[in-house]
C-alpha cells in the first residue's frame, strides 16, 4: 500500500452549534488525517453540489503529493489495483520482472526523475532477448499510464522508450527427417500432441485445453474457445485465435486412433487429460517437454533445443515450403495482425486452409503404433 496514495477523500455534512450545517471534505496528508470546510448548506444545498466543489480541492491535495511518490510505491499501487484483473500468469510474469530488474533500478527514485533516456539506455545494457526488454518497457509503461489514470501523474515519459522486440536470430525449426525420427522415439500421449502440434500450429495452451467436443469429425474442424495456463481455464490470446481450423482426413484417424485407447474419452473430457488429476486438469507443458518430449529428441540425435513454441514456428515453416500464400499461412496461425481483408472475409475454414493443412500431414506420416496411454507403446 502506498504511503502517499491518491486521496479521494470523505465528504460529510457537519453540524454546527450555531448556524448552517457545513460541508467538510477529510483527507489524509502523509501520515495525518486533515480537513478543510467546503461551505454550508446554505450555499450547498446538496450533497451532489459539494462534491462538484471538492474537485478541485482533492486535484490540487494529490498534485502537493505526487512530486514526492516513488516509483517503488506506484508499483505497489499497480501491482494492488491492476494485476488482479489480469490472468494469474501475467500477474506472476509482471511481478517477476518488477522483483528482478525493475524495481532494483527504479524503485527509489520519484516519479518526475524517472526519464525516457535513461530507461532506453537502462534497457540496452541489459543482456536479455530484446522480446524480454521490450516486454519490461511496456510494463514500465502501463505502470505510468496507471498513475496517469489516478492523478499521480501529468504524463507518461515511457511512451518516448524506444525498444525494438525484433529478434536477433532466426527461430530454429525441425525438419521432415527431424521429426520423424522424433515422433518415432515418443510414446503416448506426447506422440499424438506433438503431431496435432505440428499439423495445425496451435500454441501449447491451446493445445492442451482442446475437449473432445471441441473436436467436430463431422464438419471437419477443429473449434477453440479456451486457453489453460499454468492449469488456469481462460480465455484465447487473441479474437482472431478463436477461428476454427480445419481438420484433415488423416489428422483425424490419428486423433480417433487416440481416443479408441485413452483412459478419458467423452465428450468433455480434455484430449490429453493427466491421469494424475483423474482427468480432470490436462498435462503440464513443461512436465511433458522436459521428461517425454526432450529426451526423446536427443534419442532421435536431434541437436536443436525442441520446445513447444519451435513446433509452431516449425508449422508455419512447413506450411510456407509447401506452397500456401502469406495470408493462408496468416490465417492458419491466427495472428492478430492479418489484413482488413483476411479479417473480414476469412472467418471460417476455407478451401486453401484445408489444403495446406492436407499437404503437412501428407508429408509427416504418423507412425503406425505406440499410443498406448501408458506411454510405453503397442503393436497395433
Amino acid at each position: 500500500m502506498m504511503s502517499r496514495r491518491y486521496q479521494d477523500g470523505c465528504l460529510y455534512r457537519e453540524k454546527r452549534k450555531a448556524g448552517p450545517d457545513v460541508w467538510v471534505f477529510r483527507y489524509r496528508d502523509g501520515q495525518h488525517n486533515r480537513k478543510q470546510q467546503l461551505g454550508t448548506v446554505d450555499h450547498l444545498p446538496t450533497k451532489s453540489e459539494a462534491l462538484r466543489a471538492c474537485q478541485q480541492l482533492r486535484s490540487n491535495i494529490n498534485r502537493e503529493v505526487r512530486s514526492t511518490r516513488t516509483f517503488g510505491e506506484l508499483a505497489d499501487h499497480y501491482t494492488a489495483h491492476e494485476l488482479p484483473k489480469k490472468t494469474p500468469y501475467y500477474g506472476e510474469v509482471c511481478e517477476w520482472y518488477l522483483k528482478a530488474w525493475i524495481r532494483p533500478k527504479w524503485e527509489g527514485l520519484s516519479l518526475s526523475d524517472v526519464k525516457a533516456v535513461a530507461v532506453e539506455s537502462w534497457l540496452g545494457s541489459i543482456n536479455l532477448a530484446p522480446g524480454t526488454k521490450a516486454k519490461m518497457r511496456n510494463l514500465m509503461h502501463a505502470i505510468y499510464q496507471h498513475a496517469m489514470r489516478w492523478e499521480f501523474a501529468n504524463s507518461n515519459p515511457i511512451s518516448l522508450v524506444r525498444q525494438s522486440a525484433k529478434r536477433t536470430r532466426v527461430p530454429e525449426v525441425l525438419t521432415v527427417s527431424e521429426i520423424e525420427a522424433l515422433l518415432a522415439q515418443l510414446g503416448e500421449p506426447w506422440r499424438t500432441a506433438v503431431y496435432v502440434a505440428l499439423t495445425t500450429g496451435l500454441r501449447v495452451s491451446e493445445l492442451l485445453a482442446l475437449k473432445w467436443e471441441d473436436v467436430d469429425f463431422g464438419a471437419a474442424e477443429i473449434r477453440l474457445s479456451r486457453g489453460v495456463v499454468r492449469q488456469h481455464i481462460g480465455n484465447m490470446k487473441t479474437e482472431a485465435s478463436r477461428r476454427p481450423l480445419p481438420l484433415d482426413e488423416g489428422l483425424a484417424e490419428v486423433l480417433i486412433r487416440w481416443r479408441g485407447c485413452c483412459p478419458y474419452n467423452q465428450d468433455g473430457d480434455y484430449i490429453f487429460a493427466s491421469p494424475d488429476r483423474k482427468g480432470t486438469q490436462p498435462y503440464w507443458p513443461t512436465a511433458g517437454m522436459e521428461d517425454h518430449i526432450r529426451p526423446a529428441a536427443q534419442r532421435a540425435g536431434i541437436q536443436k533445443r525442441v520446445g513447444w513454441h519451435m513446433l509452431r514456428h516449425t508449422f508455419g515453416t512447413l506450411i510456407k515450403s509447401q506452397g500456401a500464400d502469406v495470408a493462408t499461412t496468416q490465417a492458419l496461425l491466427r495472428h492478430a495482425n492479418v489484413s482488413i481483408t483476411m479479417d473480414r472475409y476469412v472467418q471460417a475454414v476455407t478451401p486453401a486452409k484445408r489444403e495446406a493443412q492436407s499437404r503437412i500431414v501428407k508429408v509427416l506420416p504418423f507412425p503406425k503404433c505406440s499410443h498406448a496411454a501408458d506411454g510405453r507403446g503397442c503393436n497395433c
